[in-house]
């Protein structure tokens, strides 16, 4: 079997439900500050080409007002100034601005965020997630069990995690809230409304948080897979629809990604912060930061990104969050010499490069602190497309795969994960995007159990209380004779699982 990239322009870590059933998953300051007339474009740069977008981060120590003025003369106009991390959200026509900035006194560093010019390009058609029609839903309502929600059959993944026994002993606290920093979440959702916090929600898409009412919803336009996260999380157990991972908790909508489906780094930067100073427990992030797969430190602009997020998540980190990232989708070994990346930049025309994964990271579910999930499906196999790797994974999930290769047991009938969808809908869809909100949720468990435990120690519980799963020997997921992908470790640790699968019930308990 060879992996394959998905070439749709949504960069998440989740594979819709059509496209995987076609394919059999074969790849599968304290607050924003915004600043006024010092952080306009000078005249002289601002008509230099078409306007992007930029981050540049300040050494510590720095007068943010100096280096404002000289990202003006440069012919950038600020949209907002991070100060407590030291991260400035910059647009510029000027073609030479971050290699200009990158001379001022007290820069770390600096690049353009997006190669496509602002603003981003429009929305391109993606497939949908497979829905069950009204008699469908009826004739799973009639196998529920006493104490199931009516579609909880079909979710193979609860049980499979024990999350179904540790619903017996706790749903969560309503003191914790878990952030979905993602394409937004639709809050009306018979299912979420419950749980939905406002108060935490937001729209990052351009860098700078927007409050207004309702704008970390998803349009009619845009991807559902925030809500179908969201759901996967803290779906309400209401005799409804479906059931969370934790379903007493709270979640909030962090909207980051554009109408087509980009997440960009000044968005992601804004999420994380947000996350951090409005109360977040934990931020689910089933994305990459666009538009490069792999961002390298040894690019100056890359390396600028890098910077910018891992600041952002940090903060986040110290602020009491635990930061939980999608290992993605295309089969790679993160620790292998190289890897092709035939699809990056992916906002404008990609080329086909050789990156070294050591350098070259996967932002943000790559940076120190946050919490790496891989893919399991049906049969508790890696999924064909969840990305590995010994030393990169931390715990794997069920994120579904190919009904062909991971068939769940009866009354389950699919293989992909069955969540929330907009507009009152439930639906399908399957990627590590959906591995991680599960540990998301069982972090929330944790977090629950435990309400003063720091992010460090949620994390040890849940590498702790996972369940060990030893290399598959060979891993030979469509069973054509050929080794898909090398596990390295051992049964407690290793590159498919990382300390394994996580286990709800154990957090609940211990």
């Amino acid at each position: 079997m060879t992996p394959r990239r998905t070439s749709l322009p949504l960069r998440t870590a989740a594979i819709p439900a059509a496209m995987a059933l076609t394919t059999a998953l074969a790849f599968l300051p304290t607050t924003a500050t915004a600043l006024g007339r010092d952080g306009h474009a000078s005249a002289a740069t601002a008509a230099d080409g078409p306007s992007l977008s930029y981050v540049v981060n300040t050494k510590p120590g720095q007068d943010p007002s100096r280096i404002r003025k000289a990202i003006a003369q440069a012919g950038g106009t600020v949209v907002v100034s991070y100060d407590r991390i030291g991260v400035i959200v910059v647009h510029s026509a000027n073609a030479d601005f971050a290699k200009s900035v990158r001379k001022v006194r007290g820069v770390s560093s600096a690049g353009n965020t997006r190669t496509a010019p602002l603003p981003a390009q429009s929305t391109d058609d993606i497939d949908t997630p497979k829905l069950l029609s009204e008699k469908e839903r009826q004739a799973v309502a009639a196998k529920a069990k006493a104490g199931q929600d009516p579609l909880e059959p079909l979710q193979w993944d609860l049980p499979a995690i024990k999350a179904d026994k540790a619903h017996e002993k706790s749903l969560g606290s309503r003191n914790v809230t878990v952030g979905v920093i993602d394409t937004g979440v639709d809050d009306t959702h018979p299912d979420l409304a419950p749980n939905f916090d406002r108060k935490a929600s937001v729209n990052c898409v351009t860098g700078k948080p927007d409050t207004t009412d309702g704008a970390w919803r998803p349009t009619a336009e845009e991807s559902p897979h925030g809500t179908h996260v969201a759901g996967e999380i803290a779906a309400a157990k209401n005799g409804i629809g479906v059931t969370g991972v934790a379903p007493g908790v709270k979640v909030s909508g962090i909207k980051v990604s554009t109408t087509a489906g980009f997440f960009y780094t000044e968005a992601v930067v804004c999420g994380f912060i947000w996350a951090a100073e409005h109360g977040v427990d934990v931020t689910n992030n089933s994305y990459y930061t666009d538009p490069w797969y792999f961002n390298c430190t040894t690019d100056p602009d890359q390396k600028a990104l890098v910077e910018a997020v891992r600041r952002a998540s940090s903060y986040a980190e110290r602020k009491g969050v635990v930061n939980v990232a999608a290992a993605g989708n295309e089969n790679y070994d993160l620790t292998s010499d190289t890897i092709t990346d035939p699809s990056s930049p992916n906002d404008t025309t990609p080329g086909e490069r050789e990156v070294d994964p050591s350098v070259c990271l996967d932002i943000p579910t790559q940076l120190p602190g946050v919490v790496t999930v891989a893919s399991t499906g049906a049969k508790t196999l890696k999924s064909s497309f969840s990305n590995y790797g010994l030393g990169i994974i931390d715990i794997a999930a069920p994120g579904g795969d190919s009904t062909v290769y991971q068939k769940p047991e009866p009354p389950a009938t699919s293989g992909l994960i069955y969540n929330t969808l907009p507009g009152g809908q439930y639906g399908y869809m399957a990627g590590t995007s959906m591995a991680s909100p599960h540990v998301a949720g069982v972090a929330a468990l944790v977090k629950s159990t435990h309400p003063h435990a720091s992010p460090w120690m949620v994390k040890a519980l849940l590498k702790a209380e996972a369940d060990d799963l030893a290399c598959p020997t060979p891993y030979d997921i469509d069973g054509d004779g050929t080794v898909d992908a090398v596990c390295e470790g051992g049964k407690r640790y290793n590159g498919f699982y990382g300390a394994g699968l996580a286990d709800a019930l154990d957090a609940v308990e211990k």
